[in-house]
């Protein structure tokens, strides 16, 4: 009878242990439930520039404050981050009210040129990421790769180490993979460094190209999507340590005519916590004017590092594995170019919120809008 009693609780204890194993490992991928919107008007101004192509946004708790840069490559005012403060009420949002205005320096300490009338001058800010340890910013530019009959820019992205007043403090040292080349090599145009964003301490930056490589692989259709490349920084040297792969999703709709613009690509990335990341897959399709956008939590434990890879054409090695967390299809409202997401402040049940916000490319056919997301853990 002992026996038989302890084969029992032997049983029950592995059995325990099993289901424990088991909950670890099919751990539900959390999700996101849509809270509140508000839209920035087309016309709004603040302190006599034009607010738009709000494309990174990012959070300073202790001071409740936002950090918002705009991609305005000063056609329209000098290229430029703002503080807000965002309000929310009982979970709902309530206003946006802007604060200040910082023109971004360049290394010679000067406001970067007009991309109408003198492109190579010019920077093309995509993210940008507040660091209270050091008290200050690190914000990226897209670059250009122009080749025509008529016109040759070639401007390598870039990602900037600034402070608070926008003065220019250094750079990453960018892998030579990252460089704009005049040959099929390297990045697209308009598909380089987008998002941007530190580990929980401060440690590591994380950024990603929005398309493939041209080495690395076709962009995204509406068959199939591309392999696109997840860097990581150390934040003290600014040198690059690894490189991961991550797999997009194909294109959402067909366009409309079919052959037109059409494209899918990772437009933001947010950090979630070891080695983990949110990223935001942005697909648009001419002839639709809404975007499909999916959150998928992306994980980074079993990725290869495939920072010594020339390139991932017929290559084996472990991809970055990813869980769909939102597909904001699904919310049944209009939804636009969403590039910039956040961790915002805990609701009212002492739940994170996540609030994105789209960039409206200084168009009014399009939309400023800021998205509130609590996170179901």
């Amino acid at each position: 009878m002992r026996k038989f009693l302890i084969l029992v609780v032997l049983q029950a204890v592995l059995l325990s242990c099993s289901n424990l194993k088991q909950t670890a490992e099919n751990k539900p991928t959390p999700s996101l439930k849509f809270i509140s919107s508000l839209e920035i008007p087309f016309n709004q101004t603040f302190q006599d520039t034009k607010v738009g192509g709000l494309s990174g946004i990012d959070y300073d708790a202790k001071n409740d404050l936002y950090y918002l840069i705009s991609d305005d490559r000063s056609a329209f005012n000098d290229s430029r981050f703002y503080t807000a403060k965002i309000r929310l009420f009982e979970n709902k949002l309530e206003s946006i009210n802007f604060q200040s205005v910082t023109t971004l320096k360049n290394e010679t300490g000067k406001s970067f040129g007009n991309w109408n009338t003198n492109p190579t001058t010019a920077a093309d800010p995509e993210d940008i990421r507040f660091n209270p340890k050091t008290n200050s910013l690190v914000w990226s530019s897209e670059g250009a790769r122009v080749v025509t009959t008529d016109k040759l820019v070639l401007q390598n992205p870039s990602i900037n180490f600034i402070d608070l007043k926008g003065n220019f403090l250094g750079k990453a040292k960018l892998p030579a993979n990252l460089e704009i080349q005049k040959e099929e090599k390297g990045p697209r145009n308009n598909g380089t460094l987008e998002g941007i964003t530190f580990d929980t301490k401060y440690k590591n930056i994380f950024t990603n190209i929005e398309e493939p490589l041209f080495e690395d692989g076709d962009q995204a259709n509406t068959s199939k999507g591309g392999l696109i490349r997840l860097y990581q920084f150390n934040a003290k040297t600014k040198k690059n340590t690894a490189q991961y792969a991550y797999k997009l999703e194909p294109i959402a709709l067909e366009p409309n005519p079919k052959g037109a613009f059409a494209v899918n690509g990772v437009s933001a990335i947010q950090y979630y916590g070891k080695n983990q990341l949110l990223v935001v897959e942005r697909s648009y399709s001419t002839g639709t004017q809404a975007c499909t956008i999916k959150v998928f939590l992306c994980d980074l434990k079993k990725a290869a590092n495939i920072k010594n890879y020339g390139s991932l054409k017929n290559q084996h090695f472990e991809l970055a594995p990813k869980k769909l967390m939102l597909n904001m299809d699904d919310l049944g409202i209009f939804i636009d170019n969403i590039e910039g997401i956040t961790f915002g402040p805990k609701l009212a049940n002492g739940h994170q919120s996540i609030i994105f916000i789209s960039d409206n490319n200084f168009s009014e056919m399009q939309k400023t809008q800021v998205l509130v997301f609590e996170l179901m853990e």
